[in-house]
């Protein structure tokens, strides 16, 4: 039988040879394979320039009675298949909890208006959200708000502010559970609830006369 022998330095080239192919076959397994995408919803607000800015006239969250202000609200569709989503607007202020994101908990505040589409896969869908105070209602030291929301007026008399600072209109969204055919708050994805909410603050000027 005929032997070959290998010297001790062929041996560790040749052992480190092997471990780089192996390596390299790894690595570009790994960079050529795509990785699996958590499916998600883009959630955002814009102020009146479709900008995220100026969101206040002359960017002062101090808000006169019947100034009209603008904003876009949007959201885009990437779980990978028709969804229908449910965008809710509440009203809340300082000490009044916001959603909880580590329970998919919403906020319990009254609702003020919602949005409501079905949204293809990758589709973005954005609504205008066009609204002033219409009146403050002064009682003892709290201001209770009617809003003029999209040319819906509508008065909340469950919560308000001390003379008026530190308001704020929460945004939720919603969307419909396939299994249970419910809606909920965020959505189900890799047998995990995600949720998405935003807030913008504001002071309601009061007039004296």
């Amino acid at each position: 039988m005929l032997k070959i022998k290998v010297s001790e330095e062929r041996r560790r080239f040749l052992t480190i040879f092997t471990a780089s192919i192996l390596i390299y076959s790894a690595v570009a397994y790994v960079s050529t394979t795509p990785r699996p995408k958590e499916p998600f919803f883009q959630f955002y607000i814009l102020g009146e320039n479709k900008m995220a800015e100026s969101y206040y006239p002359n960017n002062n969250p101090s808000i006169r009675p019947n100034t009209p202000v603008q904003w876009y609200l949007g959201v885009t569709n990437f779980i990978g298949s028709i969804e229908y989503v449910i965008i809710k607007a509440k009203l809340g202020n300082r000490t009044l909890q916001p959603p909880n994101e580590a329970s998919a908990t919403p906020a319990n505040l009254p609702t003020i208006i919602e949005f409501r589409r079905i949204l293809l896969n990758n589709e973005t869908w954005e609504t205008t959200f066009t609204w002033k105070i219409a009146n403050v209602d002064m009682k003892s030291e709290t201001a209770f708000l009617t809003l003029n929301i999209n040319n819906n007026t509508i008065t909340i008399q469950e919560v308000g502010a001390k003379n008026g600072y530190n308001f704020r209109i929460i945004f939720e969204l919603w969307t419909l559970d396939k299994e249970g055919k419910t809606h909920i708050f965020g959505w189900k994805t890799q047998e995990k609830r995600r949720v998405a909410w935003l807030e913008r603050w504001f002071n309601a000027t009061i007039t004296t006369t």
